[in-house]
């Protein structure tokens, strides 16, 4: 996958892709769809399949003094991105000036002059440019005259009718639900950065961790969890199972969110590795103990039921390569998609 900031002075090759539009923080089973559904039109009419996103997210312009909301950081998004099978990524740098660029604007001067997109697929709800008065309906009336098609991907849902939304990921981590979560991702939900020097006092107490600092992540549910975590091994990573602890440590005075986990029969110097940390399950939330060994017996049993935890767990793996659900033909909006607009391009790439 080739990544690109900008949108002017693009390689021959990389225009006149079908082009999947959106912010897709969580790349999760609807964003998904709507990249897959691109894939399809892109392998019917052999052309590159492309994913045109913004950073930072919007919301953060916008609201830069809000908490950190994001369930992918751009690493990650990119990440997820690359194994679903992108050829070309462009990331646009939202700034104030493109905040004021109108709808119409975007679609002629970044869609076409810039990209010449073959086609444009968009979740049901994607909305842009100037004061977010550009939809699906808007970029089909301003595209398919210049003979681009536009798709517009309805709601998927889970088995149980839940509709795949990062607005219903955040609401199920920050419950405490991170099994309901992964199964709107796909995946189980994960956090990753490097391990810091922490007090050293999980290893007086008989469980070593390593620590990782929440960053731009989204703050879930404060509190106890069964996780899979995966080591860097050259270009590789290794999974384990191990419980680890979210939260501000009460009871030794804590203050900052820290991410503590504690692997299972491991006995390696991990300060400064690259770590993943996949949230399986959640056992209990935070509190304070009345002493350290109260909290030593409390982390004793909170391991035990970590393991069994993790020994009956047959949800997807951490890391696993995203799937593309498989929507129904009468789950896509067609109005507006115009015959023949993946017909081969007659504008100049020179």
């Amino acid at each position: 996958m080739r990544l690109f900031r900008h949108y002017s002075e693009v390689p021959v090759e990389a225009r006149g892709a079908v082009v999947a539009l959106g912010n897709f923080d969580g790349v999760h089973r609807g964003h998904q769809a709507v990249i897959g559904e691109a894939a399809r039109l892109a392998r019917e009419a052999r052309a590159p399949l492309a994913v045109l996103t913004f950073e930072p997210h919007p919301r953060e312009f916008f609201q830069p003094d809000q908490p950190p909301f994001r369930l992918t950081p751009f690493r990650i998004k990119v990440r997820q991105l690359e194994t679903i099978g992108v050829d070309y990524l462009f990331v646009l740098h939202f700034d104030a000036e493109l905040a004021r660029k109108s709808a119409e604007a975007f679609v002629v001067e970044v869609l076409g002059e810039g990209l010449e997109a073959a086609h444009i697929v968009v979740g049901y709800d994607f909305v842009f440019g100037h004061q977010r008065r550009g939809n699906a309906a808007l970029l089909r009336d301003l595209a398919g005259p210049q003979g681009v098609g536009v798709t517009s991907v309805e709601p998927v849902t889970s088995e149980s009718g839940e509709v795949f939304s990062s607005t219903r990921i955040r609401e199920h981590l920050r419950a405490g639900q991170p099994l309901k979560a992964g199964i709107l991702l796909g995946r189980p939900w994960e956090i990753e950065g490097r391990v810091e020097h922490g007090d050293a006092r999980g290893r007086l107490l008989g469980f070593p961790t390593a620590n990782l600092a929440l960053g731009d992540y989204m703050q879930p549910a404060l509190g106890v969890y069964a996780v899979k975590a995966g080591i860097d091994e050259g270009r590789g990573t290794v999974w384990r199972d191990g419980v680890a602890n979210l939260g501000r440590r009460p009871t030794v005075g804590g203050e900052r969110v820290q991410l503590e986990v504690h692997l299972f029969d491991f006995a390696g110097d991990l300060y400064g590795r690259h770590l993943r940390v996949a949230l399986i399950d959640f056992l209990r939330g935070e509190k304070k103990f009345d002493g350290l060994e109260s909290l030593k017996a409390q982390i004793a049993a909170d391991t035990e039921e970590a393991r069994r935890l993790m020994a009956a767990y047959t949800g997807p793996a951490p890391g696993a390569a995203p799937s593309r659900p498989k929507i129904p033909e009468d789950r896509f909006i067609r109005p507006g998609v115009y015959e023949g607009a993946l017909r081969p391009r007659t504008k100049s790439r020179n």
